[in-house]
């Protein structure tokens, strides 16, 4: 399921700051966090620059720290580029998926379940959907096959 939220914009076409930052702090929709990312880019200034800056340092989507790290870069701002997470993104991540996992019927489908964790939780779907990129389907996939019900 794509997400194809666009970024709002003015009467003279060009996004506002504070248009810019609503669709950098939508965290369940990482695709909405990157385009944001080029506008500020494009706006320029120390607001845009202020942004960027929170979303290289604590974006929860490493895609979205490093697009936010870049734009500062051709900005002309220097900061290091956070290391990339390994393990687990989300505290509890296996346990969010059981439950979900455990509110859905016996024998339920893969996509059942995907489709309920994108409406529970989007933030966590995001978040991996974010960092595994093509490899989220297997991730997930596997994962689900992995929890026991129990």
């Amino acid at each position: 399921m794509e997400h194809t939220e666009e970024v709002e914009v003015v009467e003279s076409g060009a996004p506002s700051i504070e248009e810019l930052k609503k669709s950098a702090s939508r965290m369940s929709n990482w695709r909405a966090r990157l385009a944001a990312i080029e506008e500020l880019g494009k706006l320029g200034g120390q607001q845009a620059i202020d942004q960027l800056s929170r979303m290289a340092k604590s974006d929860t989507v490493h895609q979205v720290q490093a697009a936010a790290h870049r734009k500062l870069r051709e900005l002309g701002e220097e900061l290091e580029l956070p290391a990339r997470k390994s393990g687990e993104l989300v505290k509890g991540v296996n346990k969010i998926l059981l439950r979900i996992k455990k509110s859905l019927p016996e024998g339920h489908s893969y996509e059942a379940f995907k489709e309920k964790l994108q409406k529970m939780r989007s933030d966590v779907y995001d978040i991996y959907e974010g960092d595994k990129e093509a490899g989220f389907d297997q991730w997930l996939e596997q994962t689900w096959a992995s929890l026991t019900r129990k």
